[in-house]
C-alpha cells in the first residue's frame, strides 16, 4: 500500500539509504513514493539530523501562526477602518455594522460581531414592534409644519389631537425619523451674582417692548415692534414697517391701551425711538411707569429677546417675504398662532392665552393664593450694577 505520509524520522532515515549507496530508484520503489518527492526530500532534509528536522517543523510551525496571527490582525485593523465613520451605540446601528463588515470584506458572523463589540443573540434579534406608520406619518408633518419645534411641542400637539403615546415613544420616533432641530448656541452668558426683580404675577402686569429686523425678497430692510406681556408671555402687538418713529411708538401703545387696559409698568431699551419727546409726553399723559434697562444690557429685558429670538428662528429665517402687505399678513397669523396654539415652555407647555385666561378666573373668583396664581418672581434678574430702584417692586 503507497505511503501518504512520511515523519521526519522516516524521511531522514531514506536519505541515509541513499548516502550509504542505495539507488535512488529502488528506494522510490521500496517506500511506494516517486523520485521527485525523494529529490525535494533530499533538498529539503539533506545533510540533517532526525533533532534538526524535528526543529524545522517547530519553526515552520510557528512561523504559520504567526502569519496567522498577523493576518487577522490586517483584517481587524481593515475592518475597523469601515467602521470610523460609524458610531456603534444601540443595537440597530451594530446590526447595520455587521452586516457592512459581512459584506464588505466576507468575514464570518462571529468574527463580525467580535470587532464590533456585539452579541450574537442581538444581532440575530428581529424586533415584533409594530411599524406605527400612521403616528411616524403624523410626526413627520407636524415637523414639516413647525420646523423649529423640538419633540416636547410635537408631543404636546399630538396629545392634543388625542395620541396617547408618552413622550418617550415620540422622542424614540423623532430621533428615528430624523427630526432633531439644530440648536442655536449663544455666544456668550451673564456671570455674576443677580437680585431678582419682582412683579405681581396678572396680565398686565408688566409689558416689554423692542425691535427686531428683518428685509424683503427686494433687499429692503424693516422692522417689526413687539410688544409683550412678561407674565402671560402673551404677543400683544406685532407691528411691521419700513420706518416706525417715537410717534407711532405711542399711538401704537394708545390704541393697545384702549383695547386691553393699562400696564402697571412698560420695560425697553434706550433707542431713540423711545427716550423720544413723543414718548415722553405719551408716558406724562397716561400716568405709566416706564423703565429703561441699562444700556448694553439687553439681558434685562429678558421676555421680549426670547420672544425676539423665537420670532428670528421660527419666522424670520424661515420665510421669504414678497412685500410689506405680505409681511404683515404672514407676522399678523404666526403672532396669533403664537398666542392660542403654540405651547409654550415656561407655562407648563399651556398657550398664552389659555394662561392668561387661568390667572384672570384665579383673580375674578378670589381664589387662595397659590404658586400659579399669587405674587411670584417672572421678570429677569438685575445683573450687578443695575440699581433696583428703578427696578420693578411687588404690588400691594
Amino acid at each position: 500500500m503507497k505511503r501518504t505520509r512520511y515523519s521526519e524520522e522516516q524521511i531522514i532515515g531514506i536519505l541515509t539509504e541513499h548516502e550509504v549507496g542505495a539507488k535512488c530508484a529502488d528506494l522510490c520503489r521500496k517506500h511506494g513514493m516517486s523520485e521527485g518527492t525523494f529529490y525535494a526530500w533530499k533538498a529539503k532534509f539533506g545533510g540533517m539530523t532526525v533533532s534538526d528536522a524535528k526543529r524545522l517543523k517547530a519553526l515552520e510551525d510557528e512561523n504559520a501562526k504567526l502569519k496567522k496571527l498577523l493576518a487577522e490582525q490586517m483584517l481587524d485593523a481593515a475592518a475597523m477602518k469601515e467602521l470610523l465613520s460609524k458610531k456603534l451605540v444601540g443595537p440597530a446601528v451594530k446590526r447595520e455594522a455587521v452586516a457592512h463588515l459581512r459584506a464588505r470584506l466576507g468575514l464570518s458572523e462571529r468574527r463580525a460581531c467580535q470587532i464590533v463589540g456585539a452579541d450574537r443573540k442581538m444581532i440575530r434579534y428581529r424586533s415584533a414592534r409594530p411599524p406605527e406608520t400612521r403616528l411616524r406619518q403624523r410626526l413627520r408633518d407636524l415637523a414639516n409644519e413647525r420646523r423649529r419645534f423640538g419633540y416636547r411641542r410635537l408631543f404636546v400637539l399630538l396629545r392634543r389631537e388625542g395620541e396617547p403615546s408618552g413622550i418617550n415613544r415620540i422622542y424614540r420616533l423623532y430621533r428615528e425619523e430624523g427630526l432633531t432641530v439644530r440648536k442655536r448656541r449663544a455666544r456668550r452668558k451673564a456671570v455674576g451674582t443677580r437680585a431678582p426683580i419682582l412683579v405681581e404675577a396678572r396680565p398686565n402686569a408688566r409689558w416689554s417692548l423692542d425691535f427686531v429686523h428683518d428685509q424683503l425678497a427686494s433687499g429692503r430692510r424693516f422692522r417689526i415692534l413687539n410688544v409683550v406681556d412678561d407674565v402671560t408671555r402673551e404677543c400683544l402687538a406685532a407691528i411691521p414697517d419700513t420706518s416706525i418713529s417715537g410717534r407711532r411708538v405711542a399711538r401704537e401703545l394708545a390704541a393697545l391701551i384702549e383695547r386691553r387696559g393699562k400696564p402697571g409698568m412698560i420695560v425697553s431699551d434706550n433707542g431713540t425711538e423711545l427716550t423720544s419727546n413723543a414718548i415722553l409726553t405719551f408716558v406724562t399723559a397716561q400716568g405709566i411707569e416706564w423703565h429703561y434697562i441699562a444700556p448694553g444690557k439687553p439681558m434685562q429685558n429678558g421676555f421680549v429677546e426670547s420672544f425676539n429670538g423665537r420670532m428670528r428662528d421660527e419666522l424670520l429665517n424661515e420665510t421669504m417675504f414678497r412685500n410689506m402687505p405680505h409681511a404683515r399678513a404672514v407676522i399678523r397669523a404666526w403672532a396669533a398662532d403664537y398666542n392660542e396654539e403654540r405651547p409654550h415652555s415656561a407655562l407648563g407647555y399651556q398657550t398664552p392665552k389659555a394662561f392668561a385666561e387661568r390667572l384672570i378666573t384665579a383673580t375674578d373668583t378670589r381664589a387662595a393664593p397659590s404658586e400659579s396664581s399669587a405674587r411670584m418672581p417672572v421678570a429677569p434678574p438685575a445683573p450687578i450694577g443695575v440699581s433696583t430702584r428703578r427696578a420693578l417692586v411687588p404690588d400691594g
